[in-house]
C-alpha cells in the first residue's frame, strides 16, 4: 500500500548490524507515523591521484572483511567544476565510516577522502530527495510497533519515497513551555535550586501551570512530562529553551533520579548538533534562534520581542525583575503575581511560535535541515546544506570542511554621512545586489582562474580593483544555485498575485519567498566564511569589489542628475527625494547596470551623526527608525536609552533642538540629585568567554569576579549588571 506523509523529523539507528532510517511524520488522515527504511547504506568517495584509480581501488578492496565493504566502484564526478575519477566505497554500517576514513586516507595514491562527515540520515535525505516539512509518498507495509513508539502506525518502506512538494502543512499540535526557577543567590543553580513553576500553553487552547511543593519540584516536573506526552505535540517550543530550560530540567531530573522521557522514540531530550536538544519524533524549536535575527530588537528578552511583534504588549502583562523571582515565590501575597508572570511568559512564547513557525517550516524545507535544527544552525550551515543538496544533483563532490585562519578582505563601501538633520530623504535599495552580481559575473569557486593560469581576456570577467578573474562559461556552481533560488522566488511571487492575501495559500507562499530571499542573500556571506566547504576568499573579495563599483557608479549617476547624496551603505544610497529625478535614476540604473533598484523607504526627516551606520529617521507612516544608536543597543543603561529616544522624538517630531538640550540638562540634574532609580543606571553585558580567558579587566569582568567572591555562580554566557559610580580609580 502507499502512504502520503509530511516529514517532521528524521533519525536512524543500527539494528542487528544494519542501519535503519526513521522518518517521523504525519499522514493525510492526521495520524502520527514513522516510516522505517532499511535499504540504504553509507558510502564515501576516495579521490586518487590521476592514473592510479584502479590500483587504489584494489587496495581499498583488501579492507572488505575488516570494514564490511559492500562495493567499490570507479565513477565520473566533478570536483570544483573539474571532471575527476573518484572511487565510491559502500559500507554496511555508518558506525564503521570514521575508522574506515582514517585507514583509507593512509593508502598510497589517495589524495582526499570526501563526504565521510555527512550524517547518515542527512545523506539518506539528500540522495533520496526527501525534504523536511514536505509531503512524500512511499510504498509501505505496516509492521508491529515492537519498540512501543508513541505513534499511531509503524511502516516499513518497500520503495524510495517520492517528494510531492511543500504545500500547506498538516494541522500541527504545538506545545509551548517556560520555566521559572528559585534564585535566592542570583543565577539559579540546578544542583541546588528547584524549578518552582513550569508553564505550558497548548494548541488546543489550554494553559497549565505545574508548581513545586514549596522547594520540592519532583512532582511538578513529572506532571509536566506526563502532560506533554499525553498531549503528544508535533512541535515543542520554548524561548531560550536549548540554552536554559531543557538543560536545567534534565539536571533537576538527575538530582531526583527520574527520567524526562518525552520523545516519540522513547528517551530524554539529548544535546545534538548546532547546540539544540533533539526530542526524537518531535520538533523541538527554540524561538530565540529566530528572534536573534530581528535587528530592530537589540535586547532580545521574551517580553521585548513579544512587545515588538505585537504578541503581548509589555504594558498589558506582569513584569518581574529576574533576580527577584524567589521573593515572589516565598511571599504568599506575591505568589499569584509570579504565577500570572509565568502564564504571560508562556502565552508570549506560544504567540511568538505562531509568528516564527510558518517561516521556519519553509526555511527547513528549502535548505533540507529538520525543523529543530534549522533555527539552531548558523546562517552559514543553512546555506551549506542547501549547497550540498545542489551539489548532489549537479554531480559535484562535496569538499571537506577545513580549519583555516581568517583572511581579511575589503568589504562594502560605506560613505561618511552628512551630519545633521535632513528632510525628505529617499533610500534607494538594490534588490538582492550580491546574488545578482554573482550571477552576472559568474563568480564561483569553480570558475575562478588563478593568476598563474593563462587565459584569453575574452573568456573571463575581471573584478575591479582586485583583478580576480572568473570564466564566463560554463555556468559556475554558485550561479546555478542562485539562479534556481531567484527563479523559484520569482515564480512564487507571480503565483501570489492571483491570491487573496488573507488566504492560507498566500501566507504559505509569502513565508516561502521570504525564506528563498534569505538563503540567496546569505550565499554571498557564506563564500567569505572561513568555515565554508566551498570557501574561496577571492570569490568574496571580487563580489564586494563589484558591489563597491555599483554603488560608486550609482552615486555618480545620481549627482549627474542633480540629486544630493546624503549617505551610502553597502547596497543602498540616501538621496534628497525629488520624485521625477529619482524615477529617472532608477530607469538609468536598470538599463546601464542591469540591476534592479527601488525606493525602499522615504524619511520625512533623518538625523545623521558623524559616524557611519548611526542614524535615526522619521518615516512617512510616523514610525521612528533607529540604526546603530544607543537606543537600540543592549549594552547601555536604560536611562541612556530613554534619554536618547526622547531626544530623537523631540528633534525629529517637534524639530526643537533647544528643547532637546534643555531636556538632557534636566535629566543630568536629576541624576546628580539622586532622583533616578538605581535600576535605570544598570549596564548589562554578557560574559562571552570564561573569566580566566579575559586578558583585559573590563567593568563587567570585575563585577563578575566580585559576584563570585560574594558566593554567586557566574560563568560564560551570563549577563552581568553593574553601575558606574564616581570614584578615584578607573574601576
Amino acid at each position: 500500500m502507499k502512504v502520503e506523509f509530511w516529514l517532521l523529523d528524521a533519525s536512524y539507528d543500527v539494528v542487528r548490524g544494519a542501519p535503519e532510517v526513521r522518518l517521523w511524520g504525519i499522514d493525510r488522515e492526521g495520524r502520527r507515523v514513522v516510516i522505517l527504511d532499511r535499504s540504504f547504506r553509507p558510502y564515501i568517495y576516495v579521490l586518487p591521484r590521476e592514473g592510479e584509480e584502479e590500483r587504489v581501488a584494489e587496495r581499498i578492496a583488501r579492507y572488505s572483511n575488516k570494514y564490511n565493504i559492500l562495493g567499490v566502484e570507479i565513477v565520473d564526478k566533478k570536483y570544483f567544476g573539474r571532471p575527476v575519477k573518484a572511487i565510491k566505497v559502500t559500507l554496511t554500517s555508518p558506525r564503521t565510516v570514521p575508522q574506515f576514513r582514517e585507514a583509507v586516507a593512509k593508502i598510497e595514491g589517495v589524495k582526499e577522502v570526501l563526504e565521510a562527515d555527512i550524517r547518515f540520515y542527512m545523506r539518506y535525505m539528500i540522495d533520496n530527495d526527501v525534504y523536511p516539512c514536505g509531503w512524500h509518498e512511499v510504498e509501505v507495509e505496516e509492521v508491529r510497533n515492537e519498540s512501543g513508539w508513541r505513534v499511531d502506525a509503524v511502516y516499513l518502506a518497500k520503495g524510495r519515497p517520492q517528494y510531492l512538494g511543500s504545500s500547506s502543512p498538516p494541522e500541527l499540535k504545538v506545545y509551548a513551555f517556560d520555566i521559572e526557577c528559585y534564585n535566592p543567590f542570583g543565577e539559579p543553580n540546578p544542583e541546588r535550586d528547584p524549578v518552582i513553576v513550569i508553564a505550558a500553553a497548548r494548541s488546543d487552547g489550554e494553559v497549565k501551570l505545574f508548581t513545586a511543593d514549596g522547594k520540592d519540584d519532583r512532582m511538578a516536573i513529572k506532571r509536566f512530562a506526563e502532560d506533554l506526552v499525553s498531549f503528544d505535540p508535533d512541535v515543542v517550543i520554548g524561548y531560550n529553551s536549548n540554552r536554559f530550560d531543557w538543560p536545567y530540567l534534565l539536571a533537576r531530573c538527575r538530582v531526583h533520579r527520574i527520567r524526562l522521557d518525552v520523545s516519540r522514540g522513547g528517551g530524554e531530550p539529548a544535546p545534538s548538533v548546532y547546540g539544540h536538544y533533539s526530542v526524537v519524533g518531535r520538533a523541538n524549536v527554540d524561538l530565540y534562534d529566530f528572534a536573534e535575527e530581528i535587528g530592530e530588537v537589540k535586547v532580545k528578552t521574551l517580553e521585548n520581542v513579544a512587545d515588538y511583534l505585537g504578541v503581548k504588549k509589555k504594558s498589558e502583562r506582569v513584569l518581574i525583575e529576574g533576580a527577584r523571582i524567589h521573593e515572589y515565590w516565598d511571599d504568599p501575597a506575591k505568589r499569584p503575581i509570579l504565577l500570572q508572570y509565568a502564564r504571560d511568559d508562556v502565552e508570549s512564547t506560544y504567540g511568538l511560535g505562531e509568528k516564527f513557525l510558518p517561516f521556519a517550516i519553509q526555511l527547513a524545507n528549502i535548505v533540507g535541515l529538520t525543523l529543530d535544527q534549522v533555527g539552531a544552525a548558523s546562517v552559514g550551515y543553512r546555506v551549506e546544506w542547501h549547497l550540498m543538496r545542489a551539489a548532489y544533483k549537479f554531480g559535484e563532490l562535496i569538499p571537506n570542511r577545513v580549519e583555516r585562519p581568517y583572511e581579511k578582505y575589503r568589504g562594502a563601501i560605506v560613505l561618511r554621512p552628512r551630519p545633521g538633520v535632513h528632510e525628505n530623504i529617499a533610500v534607494l535599495d538594490f534588490s538582492s545586489m550580491y546574488p545578482n552580481l554573482m550571477i552576472k559575473y559568474n563568480i564561483s569557486p569553480d570558475t575562478y582562474v588563478p593568476p598563474d593560469v593563462p587565459v584569453s581576456p575574452d573568456e573571463v570577467y575581471v573584478a575591479p580593483e582586485v583583478g580576480h578573474r572568473f570564466r564566463k562559461s560554463p555556468p559556475g556552481f554558485y550561479k546555478r544555485v542562485l539562479e534556481r533560488l531567484l527563479e523559484a522566488r520569482r515564480r512564487i511571487r507571480e503565483q501570489m498575485k492571483g491570491l487573496d492575501p488573507e488566504s492560507p495559500e498566500y501566507r504559505v507562499l509569502d513565508e516561502r519567498q521570504k525564506a528563498l530571499k534569505v538563503i540567496a542573500n546569505a550565499t554571498y556571506g557564506y563564500c567569505g566564511w572561513v568555515g565554508a566547504r566551498w570557501y574561496k576568499r577571492e570569490v568574496a573579495e571580487a563580489t564586494t569589489a563589484w558591489g563597491r563599483r555599483v554603488i560608486t557608479e550609482t552615486i555618480r549617476m545620481a549627482r549627474e542628475l542633480g540629486l544630493t547624496v546624503i549617505y551610502g551603505d553597502t547596497d543602498s544610497i540616501f538621496v534628497k527625494y525629488v520624485p521625477d529625478k529619482v524615477e529617472k535614476l532608477i530607469r538609468i540604473i536598470n538599463k546601464r547596470l542591469d540591476l534592479d533598484i527601488k525606493v525602499d523607504k522615504i524619511y520625512k526627516k533623518v538625523f545623521f551623526t558623524e559616524a557611519k551606520k548611526r542614524y535615526c529617521g522619521l518615516l512617512e507612516d510616523g514610525r521612528v527608525d533607529v540604526v546603530g544608536l544607543e537606543a537600540v543597543r543592549g549594552d547601555w543603561a536604560e536611562i541612556a536609552k530613554e534619554v536618547q529616544e526622547r531626544v530623537i522624538e523631540i528633534v525629529l517630531r517637534e524639530g526643537d533642538v533647544t528643547k532637546a538640550v534643555d531636556y538632557v540638562r534636566g535629566v543630568i540634574d536629576d541624576l546628580r540629585a539622586g532622583k533616578i532609580p538605581l535600576e535605570k543606571l544598570i549596564i548589562w553585558k554578557t560574559l562571552s568567554k570564561s573569566l580566566e580567558d579575559y586578558e583585559v579587566e573590563a567593568a563587567h569582568v570585575v563585577a563578575a569576579r566580585r559576584l563570585i567572591e560574594a558566593g554567586y555562580r557566574v560563568g560564560k554566557g551570563e549577563k552581568i549588571g553593574f553601575v558606574i559610580c564616581k570614584g578615584a580609580g578607573k574601576l
